[in-house]
C-alpha cells in the first residue's frame, strides 16, 4: 500500500467540500449538491454525464480513471473544462475508498484530508490538454469503428428475431395503433427539444413514453407519461407512482436490478429481457404495435453518442433505427433549428390594426357611441372644474 504523505494544511486557492463517491456517475448526480466534490470512476466521460456535473454545480471532479482514454473524441472532459470545473484525472482506484460525505481539500492535483494528509494525486486537466487528446482520438477512431461494426454484426446474429418480428416483444395494455408516440430519453439537448415541441404535444396529444429518467423529464414540464420503460435505476419514485404502465428492462440472464424496487412499491409491471437498450425496446414496441409516427427526444443518433455509451448494446440502437426509420422523426436539435423573433414592424402593425378595429366597432355601434359621448362630456366637465380650482 502506498505510504501516505503529509502535506501542510490547505492554503488560499484550495477547493474544499464534501465528497460524493460513486462508480456510476448518473447515480452520483442524484445525491450531488452544489459545492460538493464528485468522486467517480468513469473512463471516457460522456457529454451527458459532464453536463449533469456542471448543472449540479460540482466544485470539482476527481476521476479514478482517465477522463479520456483516446479511444474516440468523447466530449465530457471538454464540457467540464469549458465550464471551469476543476478536474483531477487518473487519481487511481484508492480514491474510490473515500467515505461518502468525507471532507476533502483539493490543491492542484492533490486530494487532501483537512489535516493535510494526501489520499490521492492525479493530473489536473486543462482545456489545452483536452483539445490535444481529442485531436489524437479523432485520428484513432478507425479502430473504434471496426469494433462497433463487429458488435453490430454480433447483435444481428444474436437478436435478429427482435429486428424482424414482434413475437418476442412484451404484451402491454397501452394501445399504440394509429397514434403518434413521443419517446423521451434524458440525453443530449432533451430540455430544449421538449420545450420546442410544446405546441405539437398540446395539439396532437401523442402517447408519452419515458425511458428511465425520461419519465422525470416529462414530469418536469408538466406532462404525465403513459408508459415508463427501463431498468428503473434512474427514475424517481414520483414518476413510478404517476400511473404510467411500467415495462422493466431485464438484461441477459433475466437480471433486472429495478424489479425488486417496483415490487416493493406494489406496482404492476411487465418484465422484458433484451440485450439492447431501453430506448430500443420503446421504439420497437411503438413500431410493431402500429404507431403512426415516432418522435424521439434525447435519444442516440450519431456515432459519437453511440460510443459515448461505451457498451456493446449500442449496436442494437443503430439497427433498431434502421428498422423503424420509416416512421421515426428525431427531434434532436429542433430547439436550435429556429427561434422566432417578433419584429418591431409586426408589433406596430398589430397596434394599428387594433386601433382600426376599435374605430370600426365604435362607428357601427349606436349605444357605444352614445356611451363614449357621455364619458367624453364627463371628462370635459372634470377638466373644467380642475382649471377653475387652479386659476
Amino acid at each position: 500500500m502506498r505510504r501516505l504523505r503529509r502535506r501542510p494544511p490547505p492554503v488560499e486557492g484550495s477547493i474544499t467540500g464534501k465528497a460524493r463517491v460513486d462508480k456510476r456517475t448518473k447515480d452520483l448526480l442524484v445525491r450531488l449538491s452544489p459545492g460538493e466534490i464528485a468522486v467517480i470512476d468513469h473512463a471516457d466521460i460522456d457529454r451527458v454525464a459532464a453536463e449533469g456535473l456542471v448543472q449540479k454545480q460540482a466544485a470539482a471532479v476527481i476521476n479514478a480513471s482517465a477522463s479520456s482514454t483516446g479511444r474516440y473524441p468523447n466530449l465530457g472532459p471538454l464540457v467540464l473544462c469549458s465550464a471551469g470545473v476543476h478536474v483531477i484525472d487518473g487519481a487511481g482506484p484508492d480514491v474510490m475508498k473515500l467515505s461518502e460525505g468525507a471532507r476533502l481539500v483539493i490543491r492542484d492535483g492533490s486530494v487532501l484530508r483537512p489535516d493535510g494528509t494526501e489520499v490521492a494525486h492525479g493530473k489536473v486537466l486543462t482545456l489545452e490538454d483536452v483539445e490535444k487528446t481529442m485531436d489524437g482520438a479523432k485520428q484513432a477512431i478507425s479502430g473504434e469503428l471496426e469494433r462497433f461494426a463487429e458488435n453490430t454484426i454480433g447483435y444481428i446474429k444474436d437478436e435478429r428475431d427482435v429486428l424482424l418480428e414482434a413475437a418476442r416483444l412484451p404484451e402491454v395494455k397501452t394501445d399504440f395503433h394509429g397514434r403518434h408516440v413521443l419517446i423521451v430519453v434524458r440525453g443530449y439537448d432533451y430540455k430544449e427539444d421538449l420545450a420546442a415541441l410544446g405546441a405539437y404535444i398540446r395539439e396532437v396529444k401523442p402517447l408519452l413514453i419515458g425511458v428511465d429518467g425520461g419519465a422525470d423529464a416529462l414530469l418536469e414540464v408538466g406532462l404525465k407519461p403513459d408508459m415508463i420503460i427501463g431498468d428503473m435505476d434512474s427514475v424517481t419514485t414520483e414518476a413510478l407512482l404517476s400511473g404510467a404502465e411500467l415495462v422493466v428492462h431485464a438484461y441477459e440472464g433475466g437480471v433486472a436490478p429495478g424489479h425488486e424496487r417496483i415490487e416493493a412499491l406494489g406496482l404492476p409491471s411487465v418484465l422484458y429481457e433484451a440485450t439492447g437498450t431501453s430506448e430500443d425496446i420503446a421504439m420497437l414496441l411503438a413500431y410493431e404495435r402500429g404507431a403512426e409516427l415516432i418522435v424521439a427526444v434525447g435519444t442516440h443518433s450519431n456515432l459519437i453518442e453511440f460510443l459515448d455509451k461505451g457498451r456493446k448494446g449500442m449496436a442494437s440502437t443503430f439497427l433498431v433505427r434502421l428498422r423503424v426509420g420509416s416512421i421515426l422523426v428525431d427531434a434532436k436539435g429542433v430547439g436550435r433549428l429556429y427561434r422566432g423573433r417578433v419584429r418591431r414592424s409586426d408589433l406596430l402593425m398589430l397596434v394599428v390594426a387594433t386601433i382600426a378595429v376599435m374605430g370600426i366597432v365604435i362607428a357601427v355601434s349606436e349605444p357605444l357611441r352614445l356611451k363614449l359621448g357621455i364619458y367624453w362630456e364627463d371628462i370635459g366637465a372634470w377638466w373644467f372644474s380642475v382649471r377653475r380650482a387652479i386659476f
